[in-house]
């Protein structure tokens, strides 16, 4: 039996981390590292990246670089990708993590410009980061891909009708990619975290007095998670801790019902 110490270790990965400057997104590229891998850090600004990366190999001594790469244009990602295969040479674990959620788009009111905006970081950009990085991972042997989803991707709000439709299908998306891409050795799941007390809850709470209280009663353990409380669970989909777990749909959410 393997040691469970491998099974989580990432020593001599390399993984890519989308919208990984703050949030979540930091949170994994930094456990990620922690774990043993190199790390690429991406996000619209390539000031923040390279800001962030420095960070993130200062406290744990990997090889952490930053790329600008906005994940709504669909022509830049190949020549992000290519930028890592020159420095690292080899991609093991891909999250796809940048996201946007407007705000307010109510069933009625949305506009085309805002369903097209949504729908090409949510979605059109985690297809182009995936089929550019998965020839990339068959060469190396086989990969992780994680798709970051979110409860609202299963029932969804009135509110935030692109957003929702958006994760709910990349949650058909990420089925997809599993059974297409199985013959190269390539894992893709979805992770859908429920509240994570993020910079974007934070001002929802400035805005909405009382809001986090709502958002922490819709879970069994009536709290909002850290951003650190998701390394656990996309670390075991990085893993070979998850070698026969894909197709999967796994939530973080404190309880929170499909």
């Amino acid at each position: 039996m393997p040691d469970p110490r491998e099974l989580f270790s990432l020593t001599g990965r390399v993984a890519i981390v989308t919208g990984s400057t703050r949030g979540l997104g930091r949170a994994m590229a930094e456990g990620f590292a922690h774990a043993g891998a190199s790390v690429v850090v991406t996000g619209r600004d390539p000031d923040r990246s390279s800001v962030a990366a420095e960070q993130i190999r200062s406290a744990t001594g990997r090889d952490v670089i930053g790329l600008g790469c906005h994940m709504g244009d669909w022509d830049a990602i190949p020549g992000c990708v290519e930028r890592v295969v020159g420095h690292f040479g080899r991609v093991d674990v891909l999250v796809n993590n940048a996201g946007i959620n407007p705000g307010i788009q109510s069933l009625d009111d949305v506009s085309l410009e805002l369903w097209r905006k949504v729908f090409s970081v949510n979605l059109e950009g985690v297809l182009r980061m995936s089929q550019c990085v998965a020839p990339v991972m068959r060469d190396a042997g086989g990969g992780s891909i994680i798709n970051i989803g979110s409860t609202q991707g299963y029932e969804g709000s009135p509110e935030a009708v692109a957003y929702g439709a958006s994760k709910a299908a990349l949650r058909h998306l990420t089925v997809m990619m599993s059974k297409v891409w199985a013959p190269w050795k390539i894992r893709a799941n979805i992770l859908s975290p429920g509240s994570f007390l993020t910079d974007i809850l934070e001002r929802a709470e400035e805005f909405q007095p009382g809001a986090l209280a709502w958002l922490a009663s819709l879970n069994s353990q009536n709290r909002i998670a850290n951003t650190h409380e998701i390394v656990g669970p996309a670390l075991y989909l990085a893993s070979a801790a998850s070698s026969f777990v894909t197709g999967d749909d796994i939530t973080a959410s404190g309880g929170m019902h499909k």
